[in-house]
């Protein structure tokens, strides 16, 4: 088994739970001026984007300790989708982390808070933002086709 990598297909299951966690600690953080979670949400939408739930605590929590005792029944999603938005986590995270570092927290709260908006999306309602832009790069060529084939499989075609 590699370490790098990305799961494909993915858990939506475990996706929303994920996105729960990062609400909950992206609210914490702007609401509570919590400035040392930054520097976890980074790592943490790093390491999900290189290994998937491997090395990222909220991802191992979310696969191994809560999604297996919930009764939902697992819904598999293509990954290329989901990697995607956890790259987008990464940009709103990094900046938001660059704009604390360069001591401007409002403007860093500010993108947080956009953090906040599109996880509470997939987290409650399961829309994925970043899900959706994938799609639309796909229809206007910029991401090939051949990234996704799972996402033209019937059942996993939710994104497109």
């Amino acid at each position: 088994m590699s370490l790098i990598g990305f799961p494909n297909p993915v858990n939506e299951v475990s996706a929303r739970l994920v996105a729960t966690g990062v609400v909950l600690m992206t609210a914490v953080a702007i609401a509570f001026d919590v400035k040392w979670i930054l520097p976890i949400l980074f790592y943490g939408f790093v390491a999900r984007v290189l290994t998937g739930p491997k090395l990222s605590p909220l991802g191992q929590l979310v696969t191994k300790v809560i999604t297996p005792r919930l009764s939902f029944k697992e819904k598999l999603v293509a990954g290329p989708p989901k990697r995607f938005a956890q790259a987008m986590g990464v940009a709103f995270s990094g900046g938001a982390l660059v704009l604390l570092l360069t001591d401007h927290w409002f403007g860093a709260q500010l993108v947080l808070g956009l953090l906040v908006l599109a996880a509470s999306l997939e987290a409650f309602l399961g829309l994925c933002l970043g899900c959706k832009v994938f799609a639309f790069l796909m229809r206007l060529g910029v991401i090939p086709e051949e990234v996704c084939e799972a996402c033209n499989t019937v059942g996993l075609r939710s994104f497109l």
